[in-house]
This record gives C-alpha cells, sequence and structure tokens, in this order.
C-alpha cells in the first residue's frame, strides 16, 4: 500500500479498514453482501438466522453469503457467541477503502456491480429513513437534509471536494463505546455522492433542483 492509498479521513485506525483489492471486489460484488457487511458493522456481531429476517431473505442465503464474506476476509466466525448449531458472524473490519481506482480499469465487472450495489444499499437506507419520518422527534425530522448543488469541476478539483468533505465527517466519527458519544447521540447516515453529470448540468453552483434549496420541512 502506498502513503497515498492509506485511511486518513478521521479516527478509524487502519488496521480498522480494509483496502479494496480485486478479490475483494469481486466479493462484494453483489447487493446482498454489501448489506450484510454494513449491518454487521453498524449492529455488531449476528447470526444468519437474524440477518435473514432483518433482510427478507432466507437464512440459507445469508449463510452462503456469509461464507463468501469470510472466504474474502470481511467478515469471521465469532468464537465467544454461538454454538454447535448457531454460528454468529462478526465484522473484520469497519471501513472498506478504495484506495486504488484502477482497479475499475482492471476488473470492470465487478466494480460496476459494487457500486451498483452501494447504490442499492443507499438506497435503502434513504428509503428506511423516509418510512420512519413521520414518527420521528420533531428534533430528528429538522436533522433531515437531501440537498444536490450543480458544480463546474475538473476531476481533480472533484477528487479534491470528496476528500475534503471526507476530512470534515471525520471529525465527527466516533467509536461505539457507550462514553464516546455526547447525550442524545444517535447513528446517523451520511452518504456523499460526487458525480459527472454525463448530460451536463445547470450553471455554476446553481441548485440542480427543488431538493438543493434545503432539506425535510424547509430546513435551509
Amino acid at each position: 500500500m502506498t502513503e497515498e492509498q492509506k485511511w486518513k479521513h478521521g479516527p478509524v485506525p487502519q488496521d480498522a479498514v480494509v483496502v479494496l483489492d480485486a478479490k475483494g471486489l469481486r466479493a462484494l460484488a453483489h447487493p446482498v453482501r454489501v448489506q450484510l457487511v454494513g449491518l454487521l458493522r453498524r449492529h455488531g456481531p449476528s447470526t444468519a438466522t437474524r440477518l435473514a429476517e432483518r433482510m427478507g431473505l432466507t437464512s440459507g442465503a445469508t449463510s452462503y453469503h456469509l461464507r463468501q464474506l469470510a472466504a474474502a476476509g470481511f467478515v469471521a466466525e465469532d468464537p465467544e457467541r454461538g454454538n454447535a448449531r448457531e454460528r454468529w458472524w462478526k465484522p473484520l473490519h469497519q471501513v472498506t477503502w478504495w484506495a486504488d481506482r484502477d482497479l475499475a480499469d482492471e476488473e470492470p465487472e465487478a466494480a460496476i456491480a459494487y457500486l451498483r450495489s452501494i447504490v442499492a444499499a443507499n438506497a435503502l437506507t434513504t428509503q428506511r429513513a423516509l418510512n420512519a419520518f413521520e414518527t420521528m422527534p420533531r428534533e430528528w425530522r429538522h436533522s433531515f437534509d437531501f440537498s444536490d448543488w450543480s458544480l463546474r469541476l475538473t476531476p481533480e478539483e472533484a477528487r479534491s471536494l470528496a476528500d475534503e468533505v471526507a476530512e470534515v465527517i471525520g471529525r465527527y466519527r466516533r467509536s461505539d463505546a457507550a462514553d464516546a458519544a455526547p447525550e442524545g447521540a444517535e447513528r446517523v447516515a451520511v452518504v456523499l455522492q460526487v458525480l459527472p453529470d454525463p448530460e451536463g448540468g445547470a450553471d455554476d453552483g446553481a441548485p440542480a433542483g427543488p431538493a438543493a434549496t434545503g432539506g425535510a420541512e424547509g430546513r435551509a
């Protein structure tokens, strides 16, 4: 790993970050596996049966995908839990880092499948939050934000923008220890997308659509 490929966005130690290689990229080129890794990282160790119930799948399906993830080094059996009849699985890392962008050229089919899986997982996260919107406390409803903007950037500027935003997010990142976050803190999903627009866009700096004026309930 080169110095440029090391994780630098926040307090996550390097040994908690898995850097994607071709094998890992192929292993994650499936939406179920991306979701499984995400669930284990967010909620901790679990069984194939519990994960299947959460995802609306059969335990056989989740067991198969967990074994594939284990073979690629993303998850492992948790020896401190379970018994001969029930396996518990735990994540081996907290962050997946795609540092080598040349992988997209070397493994084009796996790369697009992985990215589609990420998009699907992000869409599911968004939909779940929207489904719970009406019953959320008012202060959390006011925290919603779906802003989008159209900018004119070079590829280097786009990469720099993503890196700078990641650094800001890193300042808010905390461990899962109970005493690491202030009172009232809950898990928040932050989805960052820096996407070249193949159809062009609005004038530099202009909002790209209605959502760009602010988040839920008119929050600017």
